[in-house]
């Protein structure tokens, strides 16, 4: 019992850096009203397994991305983890020898892709619900199905695309190409034509999760990825039907 302490402990570190910045840890899980703790989450981790070293890398690596969103993301609404935390553990024991040197990559992708789409990069998205809920995932996926339906929203592959979009999207911004990522009167981006003030997406995304619209359940640790639905289309479609307004440029 002894070799488990000291992780469950550093867990809890992590509830108090969100704790410490004033996010209100919200789910989006249509049950309960507050985001799985990391304290509860190292619970799951332990049951999978007692190598300390590796639960200390994943400790490590939470820590560099919850500190990445909040520092690019401070206005980010839902905060679920249970998902990405439950795959990056999958995925690094998959490794076996090479479990702490997938936590490393994964955490700088993730790290680096927060950078990259944040409120202080030239993209300027608001929140991360898009990738964390995996709307990005299952419209990749739709492109070329018999190639990607079996390539999970955290797997390396994923973010690498992830990576080349940025670099994408930073080209067309600076071309003036794209209308539809002009700067919003809010000075965030929205490919959007709804409002997605943070009433807004609080409304449509509470929505989207009790109608059972997102891609990823990320506040269910075993989710079942779902990208063969028009998740785009239901959006605007659920956006029209509460009324959100257009988005103001």
């Amino acid at each position: 019992m002894k070799q488990h302490i000291a992780p469950i402990n550093n867990f809890q570190l992590l509830d108090e850096i969100l704790t410490h910045n004033s996010v209100k840890l919200l789910t989006l899980n249509p049950q309960k009203t507050i985001m799985t703790s990391f304290v509860e989450l190292g619970h799951l981790i332990t049951k999978e397994t007692t190598d300390i070293e590796l639960i200390t890398a994943i400790i490590d690596t939470l820590k560099l991305i919850i500190c990445a969103q909040l520092q690019n993301f401070p206005e980010n609404i839902f905060w679920d983890f249970d998902f990405m935390v439950s795959s990056m553990l999958k995925q690094a024991l998959q490794r076996k020898d090479g479990a702490i040197a997938f936590l490393e990559n994964f955490g700088h992708r993730m790290v680096f892709l927060t950078d990259l789409f944040g409120g202080q990069s030239e993209i300027k998205f608001r929140y991360v619900h898009d990738f964390i809920y995996g709307f990005e995932w299952a419209r990749w996926v739709q492109k070329d199905p018999s190639n990607r339906v079996k390539i999970e929203p955290f797997s390396l592959i994923f973010l690498d695309y992830l990576l080349d979009k940025s670099e994408e999207l930073r080209q067309r911004i600076h071309q003036g190409s794209s209308q539809s990522y002009k700067l919003c009167a809010t000075g965030f981006r929205n490919p959007f034509t709804f409002s997605r003030e943070p009433e807004d997406e609080y409304l449509l995304f509470t929505h989207l999760a009790q109608e059972k619209l997102i891609p990823v359940p990320a506040w269910s640790w075993n989710a079942t990825p779902i990208w063969n639905q028009p998740f785009q289309e239901m959006r605007q479609q659920l956006a029209l039907k509460l009324n959100i307004q257009p988005q103001r440029h």
